[in-house]
């Protein structure tokens, strides 16, 4: 039997080395390009389904829930993976948060204070672009912390992510791991269609010219916060249908694995029919 693909894709074991993981591999996908968006198209049914029983378990009293945490250099697809991904599931469902640059009142308060008031309710899947990670990663790029807070904020990361493992939340962190050749063409591409351009910060080359300071952060983090409740998986992201299949493919394991089950009802079945049969003959 072939290994799960979260098995394939988890986080190296020891001192993670994003050069030695190749951003165009494909490990386990169906087929080429048309296969995988086939292959993802039934699979998305199979994601909808299973999101709709875990619903139907957090409206009945069920404390189960998924959390997708996504991050990634820009332009490596946040934005695709919820279009086409989370996209497949009925939006009750789902509660997307993007976090951004902090505002005041979230500055006022710990890093995890704004984290913790996005947190999805039970029976949903909650999706972070971007997340608690942020105040770690760019953090320590731009030297807005020192080490002493960023190993703190390490420490509590994995306090809190187990706390929220214990508490019935299914965490599947994403790391969407881009080239700097791909997206230096995505980039391009921005500025080249002006359907797009409003994507196109300037902000982004700078971010851009902190590359291999930001691989090493990224390394930081995937070394020190993967565990077995809250693991993380390395997704090759040049290949967008590949990206897609695989955020998808990681996310319906996940449901698979928890198994939800639509809640008997709590009335009369039999009865309830008579009812309506005999109270309402004009239906």
């Amino acid at each position: 039997m072939a290994d799960s693909l979260r098995s394939v894709l988890r986080t190296p074991a020891g001192p993670v080395t994003l050069a030695e993981l190749d951003p165009r591999a494909t490990p386990q996908a169906p087929g080429d390009k048309e296969h995988t968006r086939a292959a993802m198209a039934a699979e998305g049914r199979q994601l909808a389904e299973l999101q709709e029983r875990l619903y139907a378990e957090g409206a009945t009293g069920g404390r189960r829930r998924v959390l997708l945490v996504l991050q990634g250099m820009d332009t490596s697809g946040k934005g695709g993976v919820v279009r086409h991904v989370v996209g497949v599931v009925q939006p009750p469902g789902v509660a997307y948060t993007a976090f951004r640059r902090p505002t005041p009142e979230e500055q006022a308060h710990g890093f995890l204070w704004r984290i913790r008031r996005a947190l999805p309710a039970p029976g949903v899947l909650g999706v972070f672009d971007r997340s608690h990670y942020e105040d770690v990663l760019a953090g320590s790029v731009r030297g807005l912390v020192g080490p002493a807070v960023v190993e703190r904020r390490l420490r509590e990361i994995v306090r809190f992510e187990r706390q929220l493992a214990d508490d019935g939340v299914a965490l599947v962190k994403v790391f969407l791991h881009l080239s700097p050749w791909e997206q230096k063409e995505r980039l391009l591409a921005r500025l080249d269609d002006s359907a797009k351009r409003w994507k196109f910060d300037p902000a982004d080359l700078d971010d851009r010219a902190l590359w291999p300071a930001y691989q090493r952060a990224y390394e930081t983090v995937l070394g020190r916060t993967d565990t077995d409740a809250a693991p993380w998986y390395v997704v090759p992201s040049d290949r967008k249908w590949y990206r897609n299949w695989a955020v998808g493919r990681l996310l319906l394991e996940t449901l698979a694995d928890l198994d939800p089950r639509l809640p008997e009802p709590s009335y009369d079945l039999a009865e309830q029919r008579d009812r309506l049969i005999e109270e309402h003959p004009f239906s």
